[in-house]
């Protein structure tokens, strides 16, 4: 099992006392497979991804990935799972301003020692990029950027994909490229896939289905 969530609780603090984000979260996922993520703005999917990757901490529970409790791990320690195992697609782009596209979609892969030129080759055709790959992310749409930015992710290769509302910025038809790249990546590379979406049409595409409803998986 590459991934396994037992009895994850998580909450915030506020003035009027602290706020349950997740309550008793607990599922598995193998490594070739795919999971959508769905749940109405608020329902702790957002945070449930975090935790996983590591950027934030859960309050009760444990968190096995490829059989290491990340619970455990220190901040660099976490800042190598996240570089070499997991791939992470959220909303925040973060294209290195100075590099242009090309560079930028090759920044993870080199990074953790798993570039692979045929591979970009496919990630670019996929997304559309082969006409913007000497750009700089200033001259990029919202939209190219994104793009961008999910492909310097798949580019790597990562044993664990974490994708948080991917296709939000894209029209229907690069949005199904989208998603038909990170599947072609999990068939091919063995890896696993969690996409959070708000998409019945996308999410119906992935091999299992959870729902978050306050915070709980129903």
């Amino acid at each position: 099992m590459l991934l396994s969530l037992h009895e994850i609780d998580k909450s915030y603090p506020t003035a009027e006392g602290p706020l349950q984000v997740l309550q008793e979260v607990s599922f598995s996922l193998e490594a070739g497979k795919s999971l959508s993520l769905s749940g109405d703005s608020g329902s702790g999917k957002s945070t449930l991804l975090h935790l996983i990757a590591g950027i934030d901490y859960a309050d009760a529970g444990e968190i096995y990935l490829n059989g290491t409790n990340i619970a455990g791990l220190n901040e660099t320690a976490l800042a190598a799972l996240r570089r070499g195992t997991i791939g992470l697609v959220f909303q925040q782009f973060n294209l290195i301003p100075s590099l242009d596209a090309a560079s930028n979609l090759a920044f993870h892969a080199r990074l953790s020692g798993r570039y692979d030129p045929l591979w970009l080759e496919i990630v670019v055709a996929k997304l559309g990029l082969s006409e913007i790959l000497k750009r700089f992310p200033e001259q990029l749409s919202v939209g190219q950027q994104q793009r961008v930015a999910i492909g310097r992710t798949l580019a790597a290769k990562p044993l664990l994909v974490l994708a948080d509302e991917p296709t939000g910025n894209l029209d229907e038809a690069t949005g199904d490229a989208v998603l038909d790249l990170m599947l072609l990546m999990v068939k091919e590379t063995g890896a696993a896939l969690i996409m959070a979406t708000h998409s019945q049409r996308l999410a119906s595409r992935l091999d299992h289905h959870l729902h978050l409803l306050a915070g709980r998986l129903s």
